[in-house]
């Protein structure tokens, strides 16, 4: 079957967002152009490289290419919005590419579809017929800066940590590591 690449060229939106409460969410990324939306599952950890990355990214360009970046995100790109629903997953992402378009000025992410094998680099950034199932989404530097902000956001929006051993604190209770798995609530004062 044909690879299928999913190209943004100009997004109206593109968003990390969940589904789900604290401990239990499902992260995706949403791309919208026009009357398109396409939404994809990731991992936590894989929004928390992508909005790291980008920050990098954008110092370089700034740097090598002298792009106008902007420090700061612009109040008409702050997009606190939920993700539009329905939220129906495309694919399950497994790889990521991220470059730069230097024709168009704008920053290029890549999500690929986790596939059973190795992926072949050559094909991150490529239109080759062979190859997992793609979303391509070009942002302008400031959207890529909105993206990565709102990320940051989302990611820290679950559980907070314990102030003794760092780990989600659950709504249900939490057995610290760093009290031998006693909670203090728990303790019985001696006569």
């Amino acid at each position: 079957m044909a690879r299928v690449i999913h190209v943004f060229r100009q997004p109206d939106r593109f968003v990390a967002g969940t589904v789900g409460e604290p401990g239990d969410r499902t992260f995706y990324l949403q791309a919208s152009e026009d009357v398109r939306t396409i939404s994809v599952t990731i991992e936590k950890q894989q929004v928390a490289v992508l909005a790291e990355r980008l920050g990098s990214l954008l110092e370089e360009v700034a740097n090598r290419f002298g792009a106008e970046v902007p420090a700061e995100v612009p109040d008409d790109l702050v997009d606190v919005d939920p993700l539009d629903v329905p939220v129906e997953e495309e694919f399950r992402v497994g790889t990521m590419g991220l470059g730069w378009d230097a024709e168009s000025s704008a920053v290029v992410i890549e999500l690929l579809a986790i596939t059973e094998g190795e992926v072949d680099e050559t094909v991150v950034l490529d239109d080759t017929e062979e190859g997992p199932d793609a979303v391509r989404v070009f942002l302008s530097p400031a959207a890529a800066r909105a993206f990565a902000e709102r990320a940051d956001r989302v990611i820290n929006a679950g559980r907070k940590p314990c102030p003794l051993c760092g780990e989600p604190l659950d709504p249900a209770g939490h057995i610290c590591p760093r009290q031998n798995g006693y909670r203090r609530d728990a303790e019985v004062a001696e006569d």
